[in-house]
């Protein structure tokens, strides 16, 4: 008889070519589930997964925090197995998994998932997918030959406000767009220091128990241990996050780059940036431009991304100004604005223009998720119910790649140009160890892949 591991495999790979098989019809068994970083944003994959079967809980730091902490949430499922390495993990319950959810900092996504995917495993992995371009590729490669479902933590993308941009304009009711503007007041407050921006490394500090650093580090090279890197503000040091743009990137950038087919840019330009690029964390505030080639019959786009208050003109009539995340999308027809990280509620501007279009604003042509979060779909995936997460790699990657581009601009202060099918900067080969960084003996992932 084949084994319940097996069983879940096979079903997940039929249902590529047979979405209409429902696993949840032929098997009672719920989707066993390792979680791996439970703090912080991993509270909610925890959250997700309470009608399966949790079968470990894995983190480098299990301090008792308070509400979202690991320590905390492991109380609470005094039964389930608790690991500090990944890799550990899936040795020793390698059989017992079916899918892995990650939520760690942003530099250690790629090397969880791989280890994850190369034991068969389905994976959800919190945006964004990797730390750099090179890692984002290897990401999708390695999706096709391990043959599991994947998904990225970009809610957005299964939420109505999204399909109703593409809906609108794929109508024609926006007719060409040519000009995009995306905001976040990051990278202040989660990203970073709400005051002062640090212009150097923090001095040493003890490390504190329950924490294992040196793991938590991962394939960065080591330095001392400080509080002002974890649990809150890595996603500002370079070496551990992306910055605003790797925070919100990949939900702000999701509409615009699905509704308009987006792909690669050609150019990144540095429009302004204060104080100027920092060696080790990044800029308070950056507004770069994205400059996309025509798409078959869709115009070149002009994509404004701006972080840290940097902000586009208010529309005529916003007597409030923006709102501190947003995105608008001028339209030779018609302009739209959203209000939020996520599009949510988007709305014509002004909103009387939507009037007399109300019929054919309320056309629904695309397929709405099943689930409404990327966590629901990719279990959906796995019983068979759907063919794959709206967000799956092959989705996924090409969006992290383009927020990862643009924060080679930010980091470097530097506009580029972009060549993708080289997966390099032109004329710049000092962006090289960004787009591919170095790692630590033991956590080379990938590279099998490369090879012809």
């Amino acid at each position: 008889m084949p084994s319940r591991r097996h069983f879940l495999k096979t079903t997940a790979l039929a249902s590529l070519s047979a979405p209409t098989l429902l696993r949840a019809q032929t098997s009672p068994q719920k989707i066993r589930v390792a979680i791996v970083g439970i703090g912080q944003m991993g509270n909610g994959a925890v959250q997700a997964s309470l009608d399966e079967e949790i079968v470990a809980f894995c983190d480098v730091d299990w301090r008792d925090l308070g509400g979202r902490s690991a320590f905390t949430i492991a109380q609470k499922h005094p039964k389930v197995p608790r690991f500090t390495d990944f890799r550990e993990m899936l040795d020793k319950l390698g059989s017992k998994i079916d899918a892995v959810l990650i939520s760690t900092p942003d530099h250690t996504h790629f090397h969880a998932t791989m280890a994850a995917m190369q034991a068969g495993k389905h994976v959800f992995v919190q945006k964004p997918l990797a730390h750099n371009i090179w890692q984002v590729r290897t990401l999708q490669k390695a999706a096709h030959k391990y043959g599991v479902q994947t998904v990225m933590g970009n809610q957005g993308h299964c939420w109505e406000g999204i399909r109703l941009v593409k809906e609108w304009f794929e109508a024609g009711i926006l007719g060409d767009v040519k000009e995009v503007h995306c905001w976040t007041d990051r990278p202040a407050g989660k990203v970073g220091f709400s005051d002062k921006f640090p212009t150097t490394l923090p001095p040493a500090e003890p490390v504190p128990a329950d924490v294992s650093w040196d793991l938590w580090q991962g394939p960065v090279a080591a330095r001392d241990y400080s509080s002002k890197f974890l649990p809150q503000f890595w996603r500002g040091w370079w070496d551990y996050g992306c910055g605003g743009l790797g925070d919100i990137g990949c939900h702000c950038l999701d509409a615009p780059f699905w509704t308009l087919q987006l792909g690669s840019p050609e150019k990144v330009e540095v429009v302004e940036q204060k104080p100027g690029a920092l060696k080790d964390y990044t800029a308070p505030a950056s507004h770069i431009i994205y400059h996309f080639a025509a798409r078959g019959a869709l115009p070149p786009v002009k994509l404004h991304w701006y972080e840290g208050g940097l902000l586009p003109e208010p529309l005529p009539g916003m007597t409030k100004g923006l709102p501190g995340n947003g995105m608008i999308m001028v339209g030779s027809k018609e302009t739209l604005f959203s209000d939020g990280m996520r599009v949510q509620s988007p709305q014509l501007w002004p909103r009387e223009r939507m009037t007399p279009l109300v019929d054919l604003l309320k056309k629904r042509p695309l397929p709405r998720s099943v689930a409404g979060d990327p966590i629901g779909e990719l279990f959906a995936a796995i019983r068979g119910t759907i063919p794959h997460a709206g967000s799956h790699f092959d989705y996924a990657c090409p969006l992290t790649e383009l927020v990862n581009v643009g924060v080679l601009a930010i980091r470097s202060g530097k506009s580029l140009e972009w060549d993708a099918p080289a997966m390099k900067v032109k004329g710049a080969p000092e962006f090289d160890a960004w787009i591919k960084e170095p790692v630590r003996e033991g956590w080379s992932y990938g590279e099998d892949l490369w090879k012809a």
